[in-house]
């Protein structure tokens, strides 16, 4: 007896043509609803993303104008016409002892009147001296770029002699440490004992000492620039540990360190500006910042803060 044959189990090909036209027509409905929530998320996410990076730019440049030597603030403007700015950063502040103190060893004092007199002691808060070290700068009555020889951008790195010290082409306000002890020789816990490279001060045709007897300790020079990416925007870079240069740089000197701040900037022209109109005491620093998102369709995001910044040499 010849038994039948089992029908044969499975999906004709019109059947599978009919699932796979059912399941995309499905999967475009369900597209139509789910795209725009899936990039309105995306893009919210790039949006928050962009606003952080931007807010945590101005409160780094921020925190650094803090610390700015007191007219030491200078803009100008690259090659691209983007702002480029920068200053002297201070590491502490001292009193230094004078000639006009009463019973002080006048082998203590900064000397105002002779070059070769390259020691002297400063008090200082107690460690505040710490992170001072052998080739920082000693900056005293600064007034900035043009008031020579006020002005802590002009490095004498060459002493004069005594007989040309007054109205000397090595006038400065600024310079550099050679050696310093804390505490003090004198065996006071607040006093520090510091010897100069060079004296310019004695140079000074005018002795231009601080009339507080104020000195503060510079550690160099900081600056912000831009650099253009493929995609048509920029970054903004902080550049320091470079030597104190008398033109301000445009762009990061070979010596820099160079540290990115923010990326994908849609502008660098206008982004920082300084005036002094309101006060010779207080500097207003303008920082204006946009930035793009990583997807062409998030908005740019701009933020715009205001820094006062001490002048009081």
């Amino acid at each position: 007896m010849t038994l039948p044959h089992a029908r044969a189990q499975g999906f004709t090909l019109i059947e599978v043509i009919i699932s796979i036209v059912v399941l995309g027509i499905l999967s475009a409905i369900v597209a139509v609803f789910i795209r725009a929530p899936i990039l309105g998320y995306r893009d919210t996410v790039d949006r928050i993303e962009v606003t952080d990076q931007a807010d945590l730019a101005l409160r780094r440049i921020a925190r650094d104008l803090r610390v700015a030597l007191p007219n030491s603030v200078r803009t100008a403007s690259d090659g691209a016409g983007n702002t480029v700015l920068e200053f002297l950063q201070t590491k502490t502040g001292a009193r230094y002892l004078s000639i006009d103190d009463d019973g002080v060893d006048q082998s203590k004092i900064l000397n105002f009147e002779d070059p070769a007199d390259k020691d002297f002691t400063a008090i200082a808060p107690l460690g505040s001296f710490a992170q001072v070290a052998k080739g920082d700068y000693v900056v005293v009555y600064n007034l900035g770029p043009g008031l020579d020889p006020a002005n802590a951008y002009l490095v004498q790195t060459t002493a004069c002699a005594k007989g040309d010290a007054k109205g000397s082409a090595y006038a400065g306000n600024i310079a550099q440490i050679n050696t310093i002890a804390t505490p003090g020789a004198s065996g006071l816990a607040d006093a520090v004992d510091i010897s100069l490279a060079v004296n310019p001060f004695a140079c000074q045709a005018t002795p231009m000492s601080s009339p507080n007897y104020r000195l503060q300790v510079v550690s160099g020079p900081v600056s912000f620039y831009c650099t253009a990416r493929s995609d048509g925007t920029w970054d903004l870079w902080r550049a320091w540990g470079y030597k104190i240069l008398a033109a301000q740089p445009t762009s990061a000197p070979s010596d820099a360190k160079i540290a990115l701040i923010a990326s994908r900037l849609t502008r660098c022209d206008n982004l920082f500006s300084y005036s002094t109109a309101a006060s010779q005491l207080t500097g207003l620093v303008g920082i204006d910042i946009s930035l793009h998102g990583r997807n062409d369709n998030t908005a740019a995001i701009r933020l715009v803060h205001q820094i006062h910044v001490d002048n009081t040499p």
